[in-house]
């Protein structure tokens, strides 16, 4: 899908890099465990101390990431809200499904069970920014975000709105670390995330979470990171994954000569890794590959965080040698692929371009 006059006017993100800020793109933290947690910011500054006792940790991330990103884009409401997220708010449900079991089902606390629900966060977004738009929630696991800036793009293909803000949420508590740990989810250790993908003969990855927001808008302003050229989601291709590429680029009036940077999911499992290195390996050289779970780990919804930092990049002009698989960086940069695909049966293709 060709786009047009679509621009990322505003971004927020909160997750295990230097919150609220662009910095753990291009100075990011090195870990060395297999599951890391957000660094938080200071919630006091945005929430009155009794509110913010009843909110959980996911919530308050998506607002005050929602907030930065509007702030950015100057927009005071935008038209819609959508959300994407792969598990909601997972941390709530626990506690109401624990306080079941352990009261016997008696004298339950009915705010877990209001916040357990998925729509919970961007219905939250909502009432905080006191906004009475378009309001949707996308939950399908690898893909969620990427169906949730689907339904934005049509909207604006529709005009039927002129700004939306994008938001992918996930977070990842110990329980459900240990559940996926049990089918090989995530690597038993971790000797340093920045060098992941040095582990990618083995399977697993390690586990972050993270809140971030887009403000996308039909009108370009000063502060523009990128413009969006455009999208593609398709479901077990009956064609190579190659060809689509080709025929998307096609499609956007470009070439492969044109992509300075296609930015991928790699994330050093091996069985994940090997179809971006069967697809991309006739396309592009090492030089052009890039990559980015390195800095915010693997999580449902982390293709939010990979289009947040190809739009920087964008922005930036540069990509940093730490984010190109021959570790040198890219400069003067003007068009990134990003390409993404869970378990090799849905693939996004998301097409950004120097404003």
């Amino acid at each position: 899908m060709r786009l047009e006059d679509i621009y990322i006017n505003g971004t927020g993100n909160i997750s295990i890099q230097e919150p609220l800020s662009k910095n753990g793109i291009f100075f990011p933290i090195a870990y060395n465990q297999p599951h890391i947690r957000c660094i938080e910011p200071n919630y006091k500054e945005y929430f009155d101390p009794i509110v913010s006792r009843r909110m959980s940790k996911i919530i308050k991330r998506a607002i005050v990431s929602a907030k930065q990103a509007i702030a950015e884009s100057g927009i005071e409401k935008p038209d819609a809200i959508i959300t994407g997220t792969g598990l909601g708010c997972v941390e709530d449900t626990e506690k109401f499904l624990d306080a079941l079991i352990r009261n016997e089902e008696k004298f339950l606390q009915p705010t877990y069970f209001i916040q357990s629900t998925h729509n919970t966060i961007s219905s939250q977004i909502a009432i905080n920014l006191s906004c009475n738009g378009y309001n949707n929630t996308y939950i399908h696991r690898g893909v969620s975000f990427e169906n949730a800036l689907m339904d934005a793009l049509l909207l604006f293909k529709k005009k039927e709105i002129h700004s939306a803000l994008v938001t992918g949420n996930d977070e990842m508590t110990p329980n459900y670390f240990i559940i996926l740990g049990r089918i090989d989810y995530w690597k038993e250790e971790v000797k340093n995330t920045l060098e992941i993908l040095k582990q990618n003969n083995s399977t697993g990855s390690f586990a972050g979470e993270g809140s971030v927001s887009l403000l996308f808008s039909d009108k370009k302003s000063e502060k523009s990171y990128a413009k969006l050229v455009g999208f593609d989601l398709f479901y077990k291709p009956t064609i190579s994954v190659e060809e689509k590429i080709k025929n998307f680029l096609n499609e956007c009036q470009l070439q492969l000569s044109d992509i300075d940077v296609c930015l991928t999911g790699m994330n050093g499992d091996k069985e994940n890794d090997t179809i971006y290195s069967q697809v991309l390996g006739s396309l592009f050289s090492a030089d052009s590959i890039g990559y980015y779970k390195q800095l915010c780990g693997q999580y449902y919804t982390a293709s939010s965080y990979g289009l947040l930092s190809a739009a920087c990049c964008i922005q930036k002009g540069e990509m940093p040698a730490h984010m190109i698989l021959s570790g040198k960086t890219k400069k003067e940069i003007k068009h990134i692929l990003l390409y993404n695909h869970f378990q090799n049966k849905d693939h996004s293709l998301v097409l950004l371009s120097a404003c």
